[in-house]
């Protein structure tokens, strides 16, 4: 299968609220040789406030946003099309679970398309930095790595390319940084082959699933508190709300727990260091022989024969399963009930809201395929009142000219609400980029950064704009 590597460079962090403004992206066969590339900048959409600084990491001045021909929902479907063409494929970026990934579901998401385009009919999904932090914990000789104050190593892709030679001059260029992740992919490939050869094998739920529950015991590791953490586990259950595989960590003796009341194991499960660890089967998560395990300190004490048998009494212990599952329910049910009291709009609910019904679905397919002048009816088509928003406010970005005058207003007050609140909102807003650009404009000044704040003065001026548009709303 060839791989697409790619990256997004956004207005902000926020995958709800912040959109997408440069891709770059690349399809590689297996050995990494290019077979074609994909680069784009959009303009900004009407209504989005850009966070100050992540125009300034990723070099993009308002000039860039509003001389751009190319709309957002353009580069999109270019995006998608594009895609498309290339699969199946396994799609792979740097942190892209986290971020990228985020950003292309919630984009389609608004964009009235498919959702879920890198992990159906036959796509896959998977992150380098998650096999660096691997290939650094397992093979700690392969990789050179900066090391942070405390002492841990550090990943950022901006740092660790040039350490390993790669080239990687234009950082937080979505293209620079594409080249750059494919170069440290290779890397890993060469170096640490049995690392990337396991994580070829968990680039979908359906592999992960099929490993875990086949193998006894495996090696899997989390990062946290800026380390990559080893762990042998064996599978108990899966999670009865979010379906991730529940693993015991061996290093604890599961007699210790098959017995327990269950008030008094639900307290166990909450106390760290944890028990059972949950796999996150749609994160890339990489699995490893469990004799990789006694390199550690918890498990080489241990011994595999012990760990072994450690695990056989976890599975063919049914009750204690069913034990876990159930109090994993509860806990799940009670922040359902707390988080059903939020207020949540409708760019939230990509993942909550659940799949468009027959006739929304229908209408979906009808304007993707129409033209803008018939776009309005096919909105009212859907039912799903999440689409049918979404619908009208690409209207009201890409042709705002055909919506009847009293639509038209109605989308301008809800984003001059939004954008020119005083509270501290979700979504970045006027005066919080406001308040962004005073400590950055302090920040320059101390440093006799004058190149920097020009462009900061540049972008206050740009939010001025965009404030005049939206102020008589």
């Amino acid at each position: 299968m060839n791989y697409v590597f790619y990256d997004f460079e956004t207005t902000g962090r926020s995958s709800t609220w912040d959109q997408i403004i440069q891709v770059g992206a690349i399809l590689v066969n297996d050995t990494f040789d290019i077979l074609d590339r994909f680069e784009a900048r959009c303009s900004l959409k009407p209504g989005t406030v850009p966070e100050p600084k992540a125009l300034l990491v990723n070099k993009t001045t308002p000039d860039m946003l509003k001389k751009t021909n190319l709309s957002h929902f353009g580069m999109v479907q270019m995006m998608k099309e594009t895609f498309e063409k290339w699969s199946p494929a396994m799609f792979i970026g740097y942190n892209s679970l986290s971020f990228d990934e985020e950003f292309l579901r919630k984009t389609f998401f608004k964009s009235l398309t498919d959702v879920y385009l890198t992990n159906t009919n036959g796509n896959k999904r998977g992150d380098i930095l998650g096999l660096v932090r691997s290939a650094h914990l397992y093979y700690p000789e392969c990789l050179k790595t900066p090391i942070s104050e405390k002492g841990n190593a550090v990943f950022k892709l901006d740092q660790i390319a040039s350490m390993n030679g790669i080239s990687h001059d234009n950082a937080h260029d979505a293209m620079g940084d594409v080249l750059a992740t494919m170069g440290m992919a290779k890397i890993i490939a060469d170096k640490a082959p049995s690392v990337w050869k396991a994580s070829l094998m968990t680039m979908s739920k359906q592999d992960v699933g099929n490993i875990v529950k086949k193998e006894k015991l495996f090696c899997v590791n989390e990062y946290f508190y800026g380390k990559a953490r080893p762990f042998v586990v064996s599978y108990i259950c899966n999670h009865p709300i979010y379906n991730w595989p529940q693993c015991f960590d061996l290093k604890n003796d599961p007699e210790d727990y098959f017995n327990m009341d269950p008030s008094v194991l639900k307290e166990a499960l909450k106390k760290s260091p944890k028990i059972i660890r949950s796999v996150k089967d749609n994160k890339h998560p990489i699995f490893m022989n469990p004799n990789y395990g006694m390199n550690f300190e918890g498990y080489k004490q241990l011994g595999l024969k012990k760990l072994n048998e450690r695990a056989e009494k976890i599975k063919s212990n049914k009750v204690f399963a069913e034990k876990v599952a159930k109090i994993l329910q509860d806990q799940a049910q009670e922040k359902e009930d707390l988080d059903s009291q939020l207020d949540v709009q409708a760019e939230e609910t990509i993942y909550s809201g659940g799949f468009p019904d027959e006739k929304t679905t229908k209408a979906l397919k009808e304007f993707q395929k129409a033209e803008w002048k018939d776009r309005l009816v096919i909105a009212d088509k859907m039912q799903d009142p999440r689409y049918n928003y979404f619908a009208k406010k690409l209207m009201y970005e890409e042709v705002p000219e055909i919506l009847p005058k009293d639509l038209y207003k109605e989308i301008h007050r809800g984003i001059a609400k939004r954008i020119l609140s005083m509270n501290n909102e979700k979504w970045n807003t006027i005066p919080k980029a406001r308040v962004e650009i005073d400590n950055l404009r302090a920040e320059y000044e101390d440093n006799g950064d004058e190149e920097r704040l020009a462009i900061t003065n540049d972008i206050n001026s740009f939010l001025q704009e965009i404030k005049n548009k939206y102020q008589d709303a």
